[in-house]
């Protein structure tokens, strides 16, 4: 599915990623999840942020462009902010929606506004999904395709169940959330599923125990964002991210162990676990 670049490229053929994620406290989320889809090869990344916290995340991504956006007293995102937002939205392959957001009242209501307008393909991640949990429906009003990225304790809030019912369940869980709910599902954990509408299922065989790590997630929703910015199918790019996710995980433990294993060891390695794919 990854193919090689011609000579003449430009960075608009591997297509514009937007970033919605990043509040007080969690701006490390943005922050990977941004340099993800940079490292799976999107030829153009943005991130949108709360304003106060937008000169600490320029000094922290190079690579990636921001976008200051209207702030709540918390310094999450405002309802203010959706306009902007969907005005970017308009001008990228895909938006990337939900790291390090919080759940902040005003701001889960935003999120909830944004994903039934968003007509462009989008990754829902962490908060984003937070905030659908009190309205799994909105899933089914949605105007654009979409990939969700639960592990299993948000999974069982969108389907008000235990988490032992979904980890005991996995395979079956994803694959009915998906035909309901019309989205590619991505329930994280060891297996990692990926389910299609159509009854396809896909169950990932890399990575390793020391991938259960802060932010390993938002590694995974940005490498995901970046192959669809390329043209993938929403299906592909699910299963052919956790794969890449996963390898990458394992080259970094192979480096530094799974004990001390951290997020931005499992980016480090995106780049070469692409790299042996391709080859």
């Amino acid at each position: 599915m990854i193919k090689k670049r011609e000579r003449d490229a430009q960075k608009g053929d591997f297509g514009r990623v937007f970033v919605v994620a990043g509040s007080v406290g969690l701006t490390g989320a943005a922050a990977l999840c941004s340099n993800a889809a940079l490292r799976s090869g999107a030829g153009l990344v943005t991130l949108g942020i709360p304003a106060s916290l937008n000169p600490a995340m320029e000094v922290k991504l190079t690579e990636a462009m921001t976008l200051p956006l209207p702030e709540t007293k918390e310094l999450s995102l405002s309802l203010k902010a959706e306009k902007k937002i969907l005005e970017k939205a308009e001008d990228s392959e895909v938006v990337l929606l939900g790291p390090g957001l919080s759940r902040q009242k005003e701001t889960a209501a935003l999120i909830r506004r944004l994903i039934l307008k968003i007509k462009k393909d989008m990754v829902l991640d962490a908060d984003a999904l937070n905030a659908m949990a009190v309205e799994p429906g909105l899933l089914k009003k949605l105007k654009a395709r979409c990939v969700i990225t639960p592990h299993e304790g948000e999974m069982s809030r969108l389907i008000d169940k235990s988490a032992g019912y979904v980890k005991n369940n996995r395979l079956s869980v994803a694959k009915k959330f998906s035909r309901d709910y019309n989205a590619v599902v991505v329930l994280k954990g060891h297996g990692t599923v990926v389910a299609d509408r159509d009854g396809k299922a896909h169950v990932n065989k890399t990575g390793n125990p020391g991938m259960a790590t802060a932010g390993s997630g938002d590694v995974l929703a940005g490498v995901i964002a970046g192959f669809l910015a390329q043209g993938l199918r929403l299906f592909d790019a699910a299963r052919l991210g956790v794969h890449i996710h996963g390898l990458a995980g394992d080259l970094a433990a192979k480096d530094k162990g799974e004990i001390g294993l951290m997020a931005g060891d499992i980016l480090e390695k995106v780049p070469y676990a692409i790299k042996l794919t391709v080859s």
